[in-house]
């Protein structure tokens, strides 16, 4: 069976709830593309934010290398390390109960050949908890052996981020017969390797239709179109915290910039007029010790007056 169910107090650190929880599995995503039911994917990167996805009900975490770019501030996602993945996905897991979490393999964890891919795909597992991990591009002998390494794997073609120089950008990939029908071909190719599902990124909508159809694993789109089986965005991008131009597919839900700069300014406010903190926000002496404290200072200040006298 796929689903699997834990009681609450299995993990003290995770989020509270009240019956038992649902995990969702890599087998569950192919079961919720048999039925139909859209699978829903979000990144994030710390304990916090992981936290409060899960609560909401997303079905994956990836805890993406894009973390290179919206907590890092690198330029694109090709600086961030194996070390700093680790970092973040243990956090990730910690927060969360029910959603799987996808660790990105960052640049150059697995473009060293076969052995130092499952290599470092391990560290992801064992470290830091990750229930599967995410390669670019169609490395279907990387997938074969991280698949026979009990590791399962999240594919990613058309536009993959760290291929950024190769493709002069970050462009929508697939726009002619040849790169379509290759497109669709990696994507068969990464299947029977054994990936469990796969992302497609920066693909026309028509092309990710065709591969959503043809494949018995689950799709998850990002910027390719609504008919993929399920949909990824930057946490960041969808509260407006990237501090850059929205890509044409992203769609902002609130504008978490504004409240946080709001409440900042408000603070530094309050701080500059004294009216933080409050009397009611201050910790105060029990009425016994406030008052032999006060009697002490008082027999003190008499000494001294008394010796400025003699």
């Amino acid at each position: 069976m796929s689903l699997t169910n834990f009681p609450e107090g299995g993990r003290a650190a995770a989020a509270p709830t009240s019956q038992l929880t649902t995990k969702v599995t890599m087998p569950a995503l192919a079961v919720m593309k048999r039925e139909g039911k859209p699978i829903t994917s979000l990144t994030a990167y710390d304990y916090a934010t992981s936290r409060l996805v899960d609560e909401a009900g997303i079905d994956m975490i990836l805890v993406g290398d894009s973390l290179a770019m919206v907590v890092m501030g690198h330029d694109n996602t090709l600086a961030v390390t194996v070390d700093e993945m680790l970092h973040h996905t243990r956090a990730v897991r910690r927060a969360v109960r029910r959603a799987l979490v996808v660790a990105d393999m960052p640049f150059g964890s697995y473009h060293g050949g076969i052995a130092a891919g499952v290599a470092n795909a391990v560290r992801f597992v064992k470290e830091a908890g990750a229930e599967a991990v995410k390669i670019e591009g169609p490395r279907t002998e990387l997938v074969r052996a991280l698949t026979d390494a009990e590791i399962p794997v999240v594919g990613h073609l058309g536009l993959t981020p760290q291929s950024v120089h190769r493709m002069g950008g970050y462009r929508v990939q697939a726009k002619t017969t040849d790169t379509v029908m290759q497109l669709r071909a990696d994507a068969e190719a990464l299947a029977e390797a054994g990936a469990g599902a796969i992302v497609l990124e920066g693909v026309p909508r028509e092309v990710a239709a065709a591969v959503t159809a043809s494949l018995s694993i689950p799709t998850i789109g990002i910027g390719a179109g609504p008919e993929c089986d399920g949909q990824i965005l930057v946490f960041h991008d969808i509260l407006n915290l990237t501090f850059a131009p929205h890509a044409k597919f992203v769609r902002q839900y609130a504008d978490a910039a504004a409240l946080i700069r709001d409440a900042v300014e408000r603070y530094r406010e309050d701080v500059e007029h004294r009216a933080f903190p409050t009397d009611e926000e201050s910790y105060h002496l029990p009425a016994a010790v406030r008052q032999a404290v006060e009697a002490a200072d008082a027999s003190e200040i008499s000494t001294v007056a008394g010796i400025h006298r003699v």
